[in-house]
């Protein structure tokens, strides 16, 4: 069975639930510092880049190839070298599959159906391979919003490349606790430790009810968030998709009413942080540290209280998106919080379906 969001397969209670604020800040020097930096500077670095060479509309490809980066977290390396990689590998093939849909400019019914599939094969990926976070919604949230942009067939490859390029240099820093570790390890032990065991590969979970019950919750309630956004003219309506997929579980784990309370409430407060920031205008080196910033923020606060988390991750993600195609940022902002909203509903509608029937089955 996958841990539930925010914690570690085999994690210590005094990791999930410090007693003070001095444990806290130690269990962050031995891990989660660690996973929030290399987080931060995967994202950060790639897009400096893109913008000292000009090309800052390929934003997008280089922050979703640097999500290679949230996997791994505090696994052994050997462990880490596995999920990282197909954690890295998926992502740059979701990538790839999106690309070739905003190529050939599908219609709707094609980006649907492609849909079904990220889903489906974020989840099995998953589950058969242990990774962590174990729920699709970076495979989602990328194939959402590269599949809508338009591509020029001259910049298929660019572009292709850039993901690449992002994907691979989130790998080496994911990995390159590895030669630390071997370089100064045995002087400061204090500095590396809780390399926990995890992230087993489970081969028998494509045929794991649990794990097709949570493919088809994901994918009846992305389509159903996705069709009512579209049928009320909500611009984004990806967000709403996301937004299912954020709020569910991944297999296995328990039904939380709170959590899309959470997203909601966490979203919207957010949203307010994005103001401060997007609707003064600032230079694109501000928005790249906000990107960094909410990489790094999110990180530390999202095995703590998913929440707050929020607060780091709707900046993060509305700058991305607005990075990669500016519009306007009240509209922007306001069809984070309607979609948000609509996408969290309707996983708590599915939330409380499965629990009744939880319920209903265990009386008999």
């Amino acid at each position: 069975m996958q841990p539930a969001p925010g914690q570690e397969s085999g994690q210590p209670e005094s990791l999930r639930q410090p007693e003070s604020l001095r444990q806290w800040a130690r269990s962050l020097r031995s891990f989660q510092f660690e996973v929030a930096t290399r987080a931060a500077v995967a994202a950060a670095l790639p897009l400096t880049i893109l913008v000292l060479t000009g090309h800052l509309d390929w934003a997008a490809y280089a922050a979703f190839g640097a999500m290679t980066a949230l996997f791994g977290r505090n696994e052994p390396y050997r462990v880490r070298l596995r999920t990282v990689t197909v954690a890295g590998a998926l992502m740059l093939a979701i990538i790839t599959f999106a690309l070739a849909f905003a190529l050939i400019e599908a219609p709707l019914i094609v980006l649907t159906a492609g849909l079904v599939v990220v889903i489906v094969a974020g989840i099995l990926v998953a589950a058969t391979a242990g990774l962590f976070p174990a729920t699709p919604i970076f495979f989602v949230f990328g194939y959402a919003v590269i599949a809508q942009l338009p591509t020029p067939g001259e910049e298929f490859w660019p572009r292709l490349l850039v993901a690449i390029a992002s994907a691979a240099f989130a790998w080496l820093l994911t990995m390159s606790g590895w030669f630390l570790r071997r370089v100064s390890g045995q002087r400061e032990p204090d500095l590396y430790k809780n390399l926990l065991r995890g992230a087993l590969v489970r081969p028998a979970a494509i045929r794991d009810r649990q794990v097709w019950n949570s493919i088809g919750q994901n994918v009846v309630g992305a389509l159903a968030a996705g069709s009512l956004a579209l049928a009320a003219g909500i611009g984004h309506p990806y967000w709403a998709v996301v937004s299912v997929v954020a709020v569910l579980p991944p297999p296995g784990a328990k039904h939380s009413v709170s959590r899309a309370f959470h997203r909601m409430i966490g979203t919207t407060l957010g949203v307010g942080v994005t103001a401060l920031v997007l609707l003064p205008g600032p230079p694109v080196a501000v928005l790249i540290l906000v990107i960094a910033l909410g990489q790094f923020g999110a990180e530390i606060l999202i095995g703590r209280h998913y929440g707050a988390a929020l607060l780091f991750v709707t900046p993060l993600a509305l700058t991305v998106v607005h990075l990669t195609s500016p519009v306007s940022v009240p509209a922007l902002l306001v069809d984070r919080v309607l979609e948000t909203v609509l996408g969290s509903v309707i996983a708590l509608i599915i939330v409380l379906l499965v629990r009744a029937q939880v319920q209903l089955k265990n009386r008999h």
